[in-house]
């Protein structure tokens, strides 16, 4: 008895057990669904595209009769002149950078702070949001050719300004050099930091400008923080700069790395860029499409590093929160 109950036993087939896939699993797949357009319009049109433009970096194109063009391998030709023979490229890539390492931060400290008083409870506070965020709405029609073609500026610069006896017009800036060295005039304060104050207070229209979406997400990580954190902070009888640094920003420091990787690409793309408008003007010379070409793959390829550094140093200093 005892043997054929082992036999039965041995040969009863094990139950199979159905597998159920997890929630982490099914909002996964969901995610795909959503993406799935993008992946399939960037496959399909948007790849063939850049495989296109990276053989053209690598050839010279030449018209043939009939129609058609003819591609000529020319190897890092095309790089070597943007980078040896073009006396211009190599200076406005530096002075380009140099412009967007200054506005970079500016933008996101201005966002971060007018995030933080609209996030105050006060009266009216969804249309200083909606007032805020405005520029960002008209920059994405009629005004941003305006800006691009800076009507304004000129408008500004032949207007009549301030008279401050040079018999120039001071009418498209806010402040002078002087004017911050007196402010500073009792403080150590190096001349760098004097041309840096100056240059955001009169950039600081392009800043607000520039900042409304990086505002609507630092207000969504402050919105995001438990009120019950900063209760028992001021039970325990914290100030409000010690909640900030030990609160606030630790607890938004991931919606900063998200706010720098956008900033940094908005910035290096935008229309004003100086790098992206030499690069378009490189067309008109001989072989031009070429060159320019290869000057957009050498700028793309410092944005990545760029972005590269920027994401690889801020990872270490961000904090994420644990919600099980």
């Amino acid at each position: 008895m005892t043997n054929t109950k082992a036999v039965g036993q041995v040969k009863a087939a094990p139950k199979k057990r159905r597998k159920i896939a997890s929630l982490d699993r099914k909002k996964a797949r969901a995610g795909w669904i959503f993406v799935l357009p993008f992946v399939v319009g960037f496959v399909l049109i948007y790849l063939p595209i850049v495989l296109d433009s990276i053989t053209l970096s690598f050839n010279w194109m030449s018209t043939v009769q009939g129609g058609g063009y003819e591609l000529t391998f020319v190897g890092f030709d095309n790089y070597k002149a943007a980078l040896f023979e073009d006396p211009n490229y190599v200076k406005t890539l530096v002075s380009g950078l140099k412009n967007l390492a200054f506005d970079i931060p500016a933008i996101i400290i201005f966002s971060l702070f007018m995030a933080i008083l609209l996030n105050q409870k006060m009266a009216g506070r969804a249309a200083f949001r909606a007032i805020f965020f405005i520029p960002v709405i008209l920059s994405t029609g009629l005004m941003e050719g305006i800006e691009a073609q800076n009507i304004i500026g000129d408008y500004m610069d032949s207007a009549e300004g301030i008279d401050d006896g040079s018999g120039t017009s001071a009418a498209s800036e806010i402040v002078s050099a002087m004017d911050i060295e007196k402010l500073f005039a009792n403080m150590k304060v190096g001349t760098e930091l004097v041309e840096y104050v100056v240059g955001m207070i009169n950039n600081i229209y392009d800043i607000v400008n520039r900042s409304g979406v990086q505002m609507l997400i630092f207000l969504t990580g402050l919105q995001s923080i438990s009120p019950a954190i900063y209760e028992s902070c001021s039970i325990d009888g914290a100030t409000a700069w010690e909640t900030f640094w030990k609160i606030t920003l630790p607890m938004i420091s991931p919606m900063i790395l998200v706010n720098a990787v956008y900033t940094i690409i908005d910035s290096f793309t935008t229309d004003s860029n100086i790098v992206m408008g030499f690069i378009s003007q490189a067309q008109s010379a001989t072989h031009g499409r070429e060159l320019s070409t290869a000057m957009a793959w050498m700028y793309f390829l410092i944005v990545i590093l760029i972005l590269a550094i920027v994401a690889g140093i801020m990872s270490a200093f961000v904090f994420y929160q644990k919600k099980d």
